[in-house]
């Protein structure tokens, strides 16, 4: 078969995947754009052509400012926690003294992201109580002044409780993922490098690091682009208070066109998400492909 009639075979085996992805990922960006240039709601008929009106409103609103503050915060204890963190933790279980109790501890690790984001949430706000939560008493135990700790009523640390509930939550999935992947690299690798007299640290850094290249970018663009699209732990812990002290941008999406009946601003609200998710992926590929020349 020539050249020509591979390209046919491959477009028709394609096509159906094409036309899915078509429909359903770029046809809803391209009509959410459409939604943001009118001004609209769910309660009215009434429909008024406002051009970037929308997005000039955006750039001026306070609260985004807030929301992607807060979305920043997420993402950089995402990064600490569900990236760096879960390469240490992976690496202490694959090392000889634990990797015989590895199962009991992995699971121990993964448990938690099995569970619902609501359990999780309501979990952590119960803990997280003044009256009732198990964190006061253990600080007043060891000698700390709690008279004036409400993690979750505190405008200052609301959004560090929250963020802290979510890497509990899903550190063990990516300390699982890294796991795999650290068990595809040839022990005969690790072995050498102790011959030549390489530490544990050492080891870590210039073989296992650098050969789960491909596993911890694909980790970065998933947990960088869920903190920026975070809403479920805010939602059921704090519902972006006190005051707008842990607004994201997917609460305040929520708010403004199902609360406010907004929806044309929160389409534009949204059409930024995916903007910001968009350039986010690409500075993190981009950096992933300078690494590799």
């Amino acid at each position: 078969m020539n050249r020509k009639g591979n390209k046919k075979i491959a477009f028709i085996y394609l096509a159906p995947a094409m036309l899915v992805i078509l429909v359903f990922l770029y046809l809803p960006i391209i009509l959410n754009f459409m939604n943001s240039l009118y001004k609209w709601g769910a309660m009215s008929t009434e429909v008024t052509f406002v051009g970037g009106k929308y997005y000039k409103q955006l750039l001026e609103d306070e609260t985004i400012r807030i929301a992607i503050k807060n979305n920043l915060i997420f993402a950089v204890m995402s990064v600490v926690c569900q990236i760096g963190l879960s390469l240490v933790i992976a690496a202490v279980l694959e090392s000889k003294f634990l990797r015989r109790w590895q199962s009991i501890f992995r699971t121990i690790y993964f448990v938690p992201s099995l569970l619902m984001v609501t359990v999780t949430g309501i979990t952590f706000k119960m803990l997280y109580s003044p009256s009732i939560g198990l964190i006061n008493p253990i600080l007043e135990k060891i000698g700390i002044d709690t008279s004036g700790i409400d993690i979750l009523g505190n405008a200052g640390s609301a959004i560090f409780g929250v963020a802290a509930a979510s890497q509990w939550q899903y550190i063990g999935y990516t300390v699982v993922l890294f796991i795999v992947a650290m068990q595809s690299i040839s022990e005969d690798i690790y072995e050498a490098a102790e011959i030549d007299g390489a530490n544990a640290v050492q080891r870590f850094f210039r073989i296992t690091v650098p050969m789960m290249k491909d596993t911890i970018m694909i980790n970065m663009i998933i947990v960088v682009t869920g903190a920026v699209r975070v809403y479920d732990e805010v939602y059921v812990m704090t519902n972006g208070g006190p005051g707008r002290a842990t607004q994201t941008l997917a609460t305040y999406l929520y708010q403004v066109g199902f609360k406010n009946d907004q929806m044309g601003y929160a389409s534009a609200i949204a059409f930024f998400v995916f903007i910001v998710t968009f350039i986010l992926g690409l500075f993190q590929m981009k950096g992933y492909d300078l690494g590799d020349d």
